[in-house]
């Protein structure tokens, strides 16, 4: 399976950023795994990253989820869509929830980032498809 260098998970859910994070792992999916736990420590650490701070790799990996106290994930993609178009494009950003609305779903169609949902904690099968699809 392809992996990446690295990923970025944006989850206020402890459960599902450790069952995100260790299966990433055991499948080697990246070699850094970083967790944020809303959209404005999401925002923080992109800004790091794509201005090159040491520690804050650029992801090429983005799963970000809906609901989300603090920043949720729409604000989070209003927020996103200000940085540079060339450092967007050369990241894959998913949305991973447990929310199916309708509502949800469509909302998602402004952002054109954001390449597909998925059901969250993501499964083997998912992490394979993504790999092979977008890598």
């Amino acid at each position: 399976m392809k992996s990446v260098k690295t990923i970025l998970l944006i989850d206020d859910d402890d459960t599902t950023n450790y069952l995100n994070q260790r299966l990433l792992s055991r499948m080697e999916a990246a070699e850094v795994i970083r967790v944020v736990t809303n959209g404005e420590e999401a925002l923080d650490y992109l800004n790091k990253a794509y201005s090159g701070a040491e520690n804050h790799p650029s992801p090429d990996l983005i799963f970000v989820d809906i609901k989300m106290s603090v920043m949720d994930g729409f604000e989070f993609l209003e927020e996103y869509h200000q940085f540079d178009e060339e450092k967007r494009k050369r990241t894959v950003m998913l949305m991973l929830t447990s929310s199916a609305s309708f509502y949800d779903l469509e909302r998602l169609k402004k952002y054109p980032e954001v390449r597909r949902h998925y059901s969250k904690p993501l499964a083997e099968a998912d992490v394979r498809e993504i790999m092979e699809e977008y890598f």
